[in-house]
């Protein structure tokens, strides 16, 4: 079998496997990760609100504060009741259960004050509310269905007809039921259950339209307001390959999950939906607010628990779930998972793994990356429109780890073909090249040629002062002179390395470093200045450990170089020559002449856009150029102006400011003396006409 074709069996062994997850899914693990995906769905692309009839009558706080603590008496209910049947309500539904008597009836109070006659005979304020529930003649009772057996039923008001098998064994099954007073049961128009199923993370994403208890079927509160407002007597349900599909309720159908859920697709909070139960007994509600309205009464008051998480609401009442399913309905606006939605996503698996795969084979790294990329983006793009433009909700979760999991498993492969081929280059040429060559050639044995590129580099030579007086000190114990070297050269190759910079070699004591190569770095120049400084830091701290005290000399200078591959075909290394080359080592070996460790050209100070004290105008060694060469740090005031008179010939105005700035500035005493000896040695021996203070250095 070829190498390429082994690089294969990985991915096709996990492809398989992700195949196979997804059809069993265990742990619900990718079921979940969709479901995560639709909420971000949800949250990016809400339902936009629209004005049908329909509101929630609101027991907020401002409710409670002005007519009293929940729950109300039953005579403030029916008065509730009545006027909403007043103004016109196509249908009024409650979102709570009334399982016990009114604590308020007359019974209760003569219990509670014997002394007082007449009591037990005033009207029973429960029999009040069942009254109104009664005129008003479009009332839904909501109940609590339970899991725990306790033999309660609520009023069935409606029937159920459906084709296909019975539905009630498709459905979560519940075994008990919390129902209202009978007299309030009987005398409404419908009952309808509130209960929501359990999600991930306790999410509202689904609205039940029809229950099971027992064995029978039962709607819910937001459907059952819907048959009541339109008049229907019955449901119609719809079953195909073992599941609900939809049902009729009236003049509309609604799609169902298999657990005969509607899908909610959430608008954002607005405040439109809500009418304060306050306003609406106090009479400041216009009519036609409710007139021909679904109104919902339910509360959003965070102190009577009934606030649930959406995907786009973490504190959503619960009644406006059922407000927005019936809003749903009502504008037949609904988020579908179709039938074939299952066959889809294994098929878009199966065929993003294959495509992967085949890149992998016929195509480079880069390109079978890019075809991976593409294909899950076009598979995000594809879940994502049709969630926009169809409201159809397919998974581009399970398509996606495949393209992603497909593609590790061939790149791991490949990675560790590369590997495998990187060590036999290593092993084959280890010992006779440089290591930073073994890497690159490992990486890319292409480059196993002589050769290099033009390159602006900044270059850096640091050599030790005075070596050959060390050495004769170290001459009976060269061993001891050689750890010495090594002990300076190791944290010296530390900065330079950390400052990003490329250590070309070592020639006994010096080092040869450069930047902006085999890596750019736009920061090229500031970095080997800021290096020479931390070599200067770290010196002054070794120097506390060393038997000798080590004092260094740096030159830097960036310009054009070619870097590259040097050498002979036989041995060759990375590394920099050129003009620019010579000048940072000439450079270096000025350091001593001006008295500073630091001598850096003026193309690195402007590139670095750093501070410098101007040494001098120089012709190095070997060329016929002058360049103005400075150290780093700020210039002492009167600096400039003494280097002025200095090249005019001005030497009376020039020895005033020597004098001046020897007292000021110590640390240049050195370069002030120097220069006090040229203007000497000048006075002897004056300079021709066209002196311009340019001074030609004759060593290195």
């Amino acid at each position: 079998m070829s190498s390429r074709l082994k690089i294969l069996l990985a991915p096709a062994c996990l492809l398989t496997l992700i195949l196979v997850w997804r059809a069993f899914d265990p742990g619900e693990l990718l079921v979940r990760s969709r479901v995560m995906v639709f909420d971000v769905y949800a949250r990016l692309q809400p339902r936009d609100f629209e004005s049908v009839p329909v509101r929630i009558i609101d027991i907020d706080d401002e409710s409670l504060r002005r007519l009293g603590q929940w729950p109300w008496p039953r005579r403030l209910l029916a008065d509730l009741t009545m006027r909403l049947n007043e103004m016109g309500a196509a249908a009024i539904g409650f979102d709570s259960v009334f399982a016990e008597e009114d604590r308020t009836a007359p019974k209760f109070l003569a219990q509670a004050y014997p002394e007082i006659e007449g009591l037990a005979r005033l009207p029973d304020p429960d029999a009040g509310f069942a009254d109104a529930i009664a005129r008003a003649g479009n009332v839904v009772t909501g109940y609590g269905l339970s899991v725990h057996a306790n033999g309660a039923a609520p009023a069935q008001k409606a029937g159920f007809a459906f084709s296909g098998a019975d539905p009630a064994g498709f459905l979560p099954s519940f075994q008990g039921a919390v129902v209202n007073l009978s007299k309030l049961d009987d005398a409404a128009a419908g009952t309808g259950a509130f209960d929501f199923y359990p999600s991930y993370g306790l999410i509202v994403r689904a609205v039940p339209m029809v229950y099971a208890l027992r064995g029978k079927l039962y709607p819910s509160l937001a459907a059952e307001l819907l048959r009541v407002a339109q008049g229907a007597r019955s449901y119609t349900l719809k079953a195909e390959a073992g599941a609900l599909t939809d049902m009729r309720i009236g003049d509309f159908t609604v799609p169902l999950t298999a657990r005969g859920e509607l899908r909610m697709h959430f608008s954002r909070p607005e405040g439109a939906r809500y009418v304060p139960a306050w306003k609406v007994l106090s009479t400041d509600a216009p009519p036609d607010l409710i007139g021909g309205h679904i109104v919902l009464i339910g509360t959003s008051a965070v102190g009577l628990n009934d606030i649930r998480a959406s995907s786009l609401d973490p504190m959503m009442p619960g009644v406006e779930a059922h407000a927005q399913a019936i809003e749903q309905i009502l504008l037949q606006s609904f988020l579908q998972r179709p039938d074939w939605a299952e066959g889809a996503e294994w098929l878009a698996t199966l065929a993003l793994g294959l495509l992967l795969m085949a890149s992998l084979f016929y195509a480079n790294a880069f390109w079978s990356a890019f075809a991976g990329l593409a294909a899950l983006l076009v598979a995000g793009a594809a879940s994502w429109h049709l969630y926009v433009a169809e409201r159809l909700l397919l998974d581009p979760v399970t398509p996606g780890l495949a393209g992603i999991f497909v593609y590790m498993a061939g790149s791991l492969a490949s990675y560790l073909k590369v590997e495998g081929d990187r060590r036999h280059v290593t092993a084959a040429f280890g010992q006779y090249l440089s290591p930073a060559l073994v890497k690159r050639l490992a990486a890319d044995p292409k480059q196993l040629a002589l050769g290099g590129e033009t390159r602006e580099l900044t270059l850096m030579f640091c050599d030790v002062r005075g070596f050959t007086a060390i050495s004769e000190h170290f001459r009976g114990n060269p061993q001891e002179l050689t750890s010495l070297i090594n002990r300076f050269l190791t944290p010296m190759s530390d900065v330079i390395l950390a400052a990003g910079g490329t250590i070309d070699k070592y020639m006994g004591d010096c080092i040869m470093a450069f930047w902006n190569a085999p890596l750019d770095d736009p920061e090229h120049a500031s970095q080997a200045c800021a290096a020479a400084q931390a070599m200067m830091a770290e010196l002054e701290a070794l120097n506390r450990e060393l038997p000798v005290k080590l004092g260094i000399g740096i030159g830097i200078n960036t310009g054009s170089c070619v870097v590259g591959n040097m050498g002979s075909e036989r041995r060759f290394d990375y590394s920099a020559l050129g003009d620019a080359v010579n000048l940072a080592s000439r450079l270096e070996g000025q350091s001593k002449t001006y008295g500073v460790t630091i001598v850096v050209s003026e193309e690195t100070l402007q590139r670095a856009g750093l501070a410098g004290v101007e040494l001098d105008l120089i012709v190095v060694k070997g060329k016929e150029e002058a360049v103005r060469i400075f150290t780093l740090g700020k210039a002492p005031q009167g600096h400039d102006a003494m280097l002025l008179a200095y090249r005019t010939g001005a030497w009376d105005e020039a020895e005033a400011r020597l004098e001046r700035l020897r007292s000021t500035s110590a640390e240049f005493s050195a370069l002030y003396d120097l220069y006090a000896q040229r203007i000497a040695d000048l006075r002897r021996q004056p300079p021709s006409e066209n002196w311009n203070g340019v001074f030609r250095a004759t060593s290195k």
